[in-house]
């Protein structure tokens, strides 16, 4: 088992709140609005993208070119961090994922609030994520964070774009982590800059970063993390089936029956974390993914 069962329990835990709460987020930017031929009567629903906050743009594109530009983004945006790596400028990786997280917060918070509000209290939670960064400041942004980005890309995905990115982030996971270890590198030096894309639970209270490698990944870890992509993409994908669901169910009820995929990809990230061991990498999207996948059939099969 990779950490204790308290960790575990917790890390977990702190998992699917962010994937309900980052789906209650994405369904405030869907509409379903109901249409009646007046020659037959009959209903008939369609799916109304609601505009971003802020005058933000979603990108232009739709069904599968959405997986490229998703893709590529990705390679793009590992590229840069690891020049900023190779050249050790923290200060230029603090400003770029202040703006990220300043940015997704701002619109995830705007679902829910006023938009000057929601833009005041991003601001003040992304300094102190990076600025002073403690156990609660971490993980609170995290569970924020994800629903504003899935606020961008859930309405221009559709359900095999969905299925085919997680498919290819899963390959690209477990070459990045056992191959290039070019990943690894990546969660070394964001936690050393005290700057962590996804969960950061320590085992002793308030101790948030690490500067000595082998306390993540030695025996006796002090921290368990789980990495932004590893919680981002199988929200996506759930956004996506949620989308779906509520074309022909209730919005309340598509969003509630949405829920059986954060469960189970909850439990394969148990699984995960039964079998690891402490003193190993693991890629944890092809486990999210399978997830994804058995929880879609069981809201198939179910409903």
């Amino acid at each position: 088992m990779k950490h204790t069962l308290k960790i575990t329990l917790l890390l977990l835990s702190i998992f699917f709140i962010t994937q309900v709460i980052g789906l209650a987020i994405t369904k405030e930017y869907i509409s379903i609005k109901e249409f009646v031929d007046p020659e037959t009567n009959i209903v008939t629903k369609e799916i109304i993208i609601e505009d971003l906050p802020y005058n933000v743009e979603r990108p232009e594109i739709e069904g599968p070119s959405a997986i490229l530009y998703i893709f590529f983004a990705i390679l793009i945006g590992t590229i840069l961090l690891l020049i900023l790596i190779k050249f050790k400028k923290i200060s230029l990786w603090k400003l770029w994922f202040f703006l990220a997280v300043f940015s997704t917060m701002a619109i995830a918070f705007s679902a829910f609030i006023p938009q000057t509000i929601a833009a005041i209290l991003a601001f003040i939670l992304a300094i102190l994520k990076i600025y002073k960064p403690t156990t609660i400041t971490q993980n609170l942004t995290e569970i924020f964070i994800y629903g504003g980005l899935a606020a961008i890309f859930v309405p221009i995905i559709n359900i095999f774009a969905a299925f085919m990115l997680l498919l290819i982030i899963s390959i690209y996971d477990i070459i990045a982590v056992r191959h290039t270890k070019h990943m690894v590198t990546m969660a070394k030096f964001q936690t050393k800059s005290k700057v962590f894309t996804g969960l950061m639970i320590p085992y002793q209270k308030n101790e948030i970063q690490t500067t000595k490698t082998k306390e993540i990944k030695g025996k006796g870890a002090k921290l368990a993390v789980l990495g932004g992509g590893d919680i981002g993409f199988p929200l996506i994908f759930a956004g996506v089936v949620m989308k779906n669901l509520m074309l022909t169910n209730p919005e309340i009820i598509g969003f509630l029956k949405t829920l059986i995929i954060p469960f189970f990809v909850t439990l394969a990230l148990l699984f995960l974390l039964f079998k690891a061991k402490q003193d190993k990498f693991y890629p944890a999207m092809p486990y999210l993914t399978i997830g994804c996948i058995i929880g879609y059939l069981v809201v198939l099969l179910l409903f």
